[in-house]
């Protein structure tokens, strides 16, 4: 119950709506939840990390969105503990994969669509990822996603919006 309370504030928190408005939850599978914003509408799993080095400045997370009336499908989103440096990149490793997602401040994303495409499916056959960069201050940012759950939530947002739009 802790864990499902903990991905709803974290789903809350993550909203790019500047208004706050009633999301529907499409379940909690282990470490990941899926949420659907009817208002948006958008769907999306969502995870704290398990770990996170060193001081934070954010609430960190990772989000995989769909938004159909923008045809987005398995958009990767990553919000960092803290900023990075500037000109820094985010280094996310799945299993044996690496990606440089771009970005900036405490935000990352994959660098295109077939980077997105990739991610999703090396989330689904590994068992923990772990995003790491650099802030200002020349120190590590590390943090590590448990990903069981994933592939489940990932496919309950995805059905969650497959209809709307």
């Amino acid at each position: 119950m802790r864990r499902y309370a903990a991905l709803l504030a974290t789903a809350l928190l993550a909203a790019t709506v500047p208004t706050v408005q009633a999301r529907d939850s499409l379940g909690v599978f282990d470490d990941w939840g899926a949420f659907r914003d009817p208002q948006v509408p958008r769907c999306y799993a969502i995870a704290q990390p398990d770990e996170v080095r060193g001081s934070r400045q954010y609430r960190p997370f990772a989000s995989i969105g769909y938004w159909p009336k923008r045809g987005v499908r398995g958009q990767f989103h990553l919000r960092l503990s803290r900023a990075m440096a500037k000109g820094q990149a985010v280094t996310l490793t799945i299993g044996i994969r690496r990606f440089r997602l771009s970005g900036g401040g405490g935000d990352a994303w994959a660098r295109d669509r077939a980077m997105d495409a990739a991610i999703i499916a090396a989330m689904r056959s590994a068992r923990e990822m772990t995003a790491s960069s650099e802030d200002a201050r020349g120190n590590t940012i590390r943090e590590l996603y448990l990903l069981k759950g994933a592939a489940t939530a990932m496919d309950a947002a995805a059905l969650g919006c497959a209809r709307r739009g």
